[in-house]
């Protein structure tokens, strides 16, 4: 568990650590950068490197939370990867269910392993599930999200590596954009941000703008059209509709 700097939550719990690329946005991995360093530290929970890996002693870390979270779930992995076994996945969902006063943001790159387990989950009005949509060759991946059971869905366009047209954002709640940092970036073309953000516009999601990225993200910032994109679902709404 860790103070998170990303825009969008306050924490993160990882539950599992390591993953492997399957699509054009994980070329620059931050979190396998993140694993090597840390395990170049001597962090044990990285010991294995960037190699998939399952902690069971994570899983009763949110119950010590004294105070209601915002937390980013496997910001250092995939729950959905293939070789996450079931059992553990379930032990997971059953932490997130058994803390309602929490929010968990789980967003994974394999909506097809999302999908084939959706009905065997417990969807509780707490779990924000998303995918990574970085260019229209995974947006198929929006498709797969739209059919499960859970009550906050959210896409997360970062990085964004190319335009996004006509998404289908029924039963979409969330839309988050980023381009890429770090020291060799891909570009983000601003008029791609802008027809995302007519498309939430049109279709009433909301939209997070992350970050313009680059070799200094702190100096392009995070401004658009001037001003700053902060929109976030509206947790209790949720919940009121998940008890009528």
């Amino acid at each position: 568990m860790a103070q998170s700097h990303i825009e969008w939550t306050e924490m993160t719990w990882n539950p599992t650590t390591g993953c492997n690329k399957i699509s054009a946005g994980c070329k620059f991995c931050y979190a396998e950068v993140m694993s090597k360093r840390l395990k170049a530290m001597g962090q044990t929970k990285y010991s294995n490197g960037f190699k998939l890996t399952l902690h069971e002693d994570a899983l009763n870390i949110p119950y010590t939370w004294k105070q209601p979270k915002i937390v980013f779930v496997n910001s250092m992995s995939d729950l959905f990867h293939k070789d996450v076994p079931f059992a553990f996945l379930k032990k997971v969902f059953k932490v997130m269910n058994d803390c309602p006063q929490h929010v968990f943001q789980v967003l994974t790159k394999r909506s097809d392993i999302l999908l084939k387990y959706n009905n065997k989950l417990k969807w509780t009005h707490n779990i924000w599930m998303g995918v990574s949509v970085e260019n229209q060759k995974v947006m198929h991946r929006i498709d797969d999200l739209s059919q499960t059971s859970a009550l906050v869905k959210f896409l997360s366009c970062e990085p964004l590596i190319g335009p996004l047209p006509k998404m289908n954002l029924k039963n979409i709640n969330w839309v988050i954009v980023g381009g890429e940092s770090g020291r060799t970036p891909r570009p983000m073309n601003e008029d791609w941000v802008l027809d995302i953000l007519d498309q939430c516009d049109a279709a009433d999601v909301k939209f997070f703008f992350k970050q313009w990225g680059g070799t200094n993200k702190k100096k392009t910032g995070r401004t658009l059209l001037n001003k700053t994109w902060d929109e976030m679902p509206e947790t209790f709404r949720i919940m009121e509709q998940e008890e009528e």
